[in-house]
């Protein structure tokens, strides 16, 4: 019996240094653990940027930048924080339209671009549309924003108060709400 009681009093001992030890050697320092388990968000910076988008073996669309930032998060996408041009080339690779903003995003996944601060487009038949936000879908060929834009033209001077969509060479123009003047021609139609 007497056995039996020091052997469970070196048993209960044991398991009790075994403890403190198991308790002491996991304590974890606040920095390493916040250094695990810290969000990180890898990017590549790119200075003096020419890309060409091409379709098919045909190219579409020469982009420059001076800076681009391709950013790794949850949903990977380009940034050009520093402003964006975009030459639109037709079939026969002539420029069709163009396209300047102060900043640009690329969300690679969706194939649409966030355009921002000072948008403007313009094709070569002198059609320009301006607004302070717009999305380019690259798989559709459309712009689109649910903010103010102006479209002009010869003879049209139309202000969407809230939105519009339109075709990238701006062939094809829709407003939400719109206002503005167009010229008609004697039998009520617009030129």
């Amino acid at each position: 019996m007497i056995n039996l009681l020091f052997n469970n009093k070196l048993f209960l001992a044991a398991a009790f240094i075994t403890g403190c030890c198991l308790l002491y050697s996991c304590e974890n320092d606040a920095k390493e653990v916040e250094d695990y388990t810290k969000r990180v968000i890898m990017q590549e910076e790119i200075k003096e940027v020419e890309l060409f988008m091409s379709q098919d073996g045909t190219m579409k669309a020469k982009l420059t930048a001076p800076l681009m930032l391709r950013v790794y998060a949850d949903t990977v996408y380009v940034e050009f924080p520093k402003k964006m041009h975009v030459d639109f080339y037709n079939d026969s690779t002539v420029i069709e339209t163009t396209l300047d903003c102060l900043y640009g995003k690329y969300f690679e996944q969706y194939n649409k671009v966030y355009l921002r601060d000072s948008v403007l487009v313009i094709t070569t038949k002198g059609d320009t549309l301006r607004s302070p936000d717009l999305w380019w879908d690259q798989n559709q060929k459309i712009f689109y924003t649910d903010k103010y834009a102006i479209y002009k033209s010869p003879g049209k001077n139309i202000y969407g108060g809230k939105g519009l969509v339109a075709t990238q060479d701006l062939s094809s123009v829709i407003f939400n709400d719109p206002t503005g003047t167009v010229e008609v021609s004697d039998s009520g139609f617009p030129k």
